[in-house]
């Protein structure tokens, strides 16, 4: 995907989640934009402490408090999950705009997403094996990424 092709796809998923949280009547502030923007654009998944330390120069009045009231409404809204990765106490964010899953790195904590097809069939199979309606689907896989593969001459 090319640079212009990402930025329209990052400006019409900004849009959505302010349109859905306008329809919500859940209030609009400038920070509240900003992280939204951060996490549409961000390219990794990012803790609440990087997003704030990120944003704080542009935002100096912002609490760490106040992103994480702002990621809050964004996991509940269901635009944003929460990874919350064995061996660590972080919470890392990910903004969910399109269908894919994590693998992480279980040496030096690194996530990756990739697409996978078989996704929808998972949620398909969930909801004919058990009459569930299907909201999401959070799957992670997790093993050595290639860097820490190298470092152990795997």
């Amino acid at each position: 995907m090319d640079a212009h092709t990402h930025h329209h796809q990052a400006l019409d998923a900004y849009e959505n989640v302010l349109e859905h949280l306008r329809e919500k009547h859940i209030r609009i502030t400038e920070t509240r934009k900003a992280i939204i923007a951060y996490m549409v654009n961000s390219r990794e998944h990012p803790s609440a402490e990087k997003i704030y330390n990120d944003l704080l120069p542009e935002y100096p009045n912002m609490s760490l408090a106040t992103v994480y009231n702002n990621l809050k409404v964004l996991v509940d809204e269901g635009f944003v999950t929460e990874l919350k990765l064995c061996n660590y106490s972080t919470t890392y964010y990910d903004f969910m705009g399109h269908q894919h899953v994590n693998i992480v790195c279980e040496s030096c904590g690194k996530i990756a997403d990739f697409m996978d097809a078989d996704v929808i069939d998972v949620s398909k199979e969930a909801h004919e094996q058990t009459g569930y309606k299907v909201t999401k689907i959070q799957l992670t896989a997790y093993g050595l990424c290639p860097e820490c593969q190298a470092k152990q001459g795997k």
